[in-house]
């Protein structure tokens, strides 16, 4: 007499020799067609990939060059003080050393 997991197992195995008939009748187009569309799809969405990096890659640029600009106004800036405290300091020594 066969046991209840037996039975599972057997129901199991009849299940899956169904599911795989009603996938060969049900399939919507051959094996063929169904790559090339897997590959077409696929295609398309590395060419929007491609797209999409583009546009973030013109972002990058230009947040960089805005960035450039930035800093370099602040560096003209900062070069401008340092130059003016260098000649403040020489002064002061100046009168300190020579007075």
């Amino acid at each position: 007499m066969k046991t209840n997991s037996e039975f599972k197992f057997l129901y199991f195995l009849v299940g899956i020799a169904l599911g795989a008939i009603a996938a060969l009748l049900l399939a919507p187009s051959p094996g063929e067609e169904t790559w090339k569309y897997l590959r077409e799809r696929s295609n398309q969405g590395l060419d929007y990939l491609n797209q999409q990096a583009g546009k973030l890659r013109q972002t990058a640029e230009g947040v960089v060059r805005k960035g450039r600009e930035i800093v370099g106004s602040h560096r003209d800036t900062v070069d401008t003080a340092t130059e003016a405290e260098k000649q403040a300091y020489q002064e002061e020594r100046r009168e300190t050393l020579g007075g």
